[in-house]
């Protein structure tokens, strides 16, 4: 049991703490967090799996290798645009999603972005950010995305953890 916990460095406060909570559960049902260790979104579920004493993934734009670089250029929209920088966090999203080996995909995907992408009813954007490419490949593989940028994702997350945490 592997999720991906990601999203914008602009996410709002009150999902930030949402996001905590969430990963500290997990962490303590033996769920391993995957992450960028970027400001927002993914520090914070980081510091829940901490809490939670999880295990946990951290991937950062220097663990990007040639293969993940291939998937950046497969995946983004605009790879000829971008800066090599750019391209190193990109292509370091894609282990987030389908691990060191890129062959261990998630069960998951936890996020927030301002458009609410999840790739399924809502595709990414401009506004989706560096972590539409996370999205976009979960997407291809039939990974299920929470944005927690849009309320039905929201709900569905909610109520997971009223039903199997007896949480209101």
């Amino acid at each position: 049991r592997i999720y991906a916990g990601i999203g914008s460095r602009n996410t709002p406060v009150e999902v930030l703490d949402f996001m905590h909570k969430l990963a500290f559960l997990l962490a303590r049902e033996g769920w391993i967090l995957r992450s960028g260790g970027a400001a927002g979104a993914d520090r914070s579920v980081e510091a829940g799996s901490d809490w939670g004493q999880g295990k946990k993934e951290i991937f950062y734009k220097e663990h990007a290798g040639p293969d993940a670089m291939r998937y950046g250029e497969k995946y983004h929209p605009v790879w000829n645009f971008l800066t090599e920088h750019q391209r190193m966090l990109v292509a370091r999203n894609t282990y987030q999603v389908l691990g060191a080996n890129l062959d261990d995909p998630v069960s998951m995907v936890v996020c927030w972005t301002k458009d609410g992408a999840n790739g399924v009813d809502i595709e990414t954007s401009k506004q989706t950010g560096g972590t539409g490419q996370a999205i976009r490949i979960a997407a291809d593989y039939d990974i299920p995305v929470f944005n927690l940028g849009n309320e039905p994702d929201y709900k569905k997350v909610e109520s997971f953890l009223k039903t199997n945490f007896n949480m209101e």
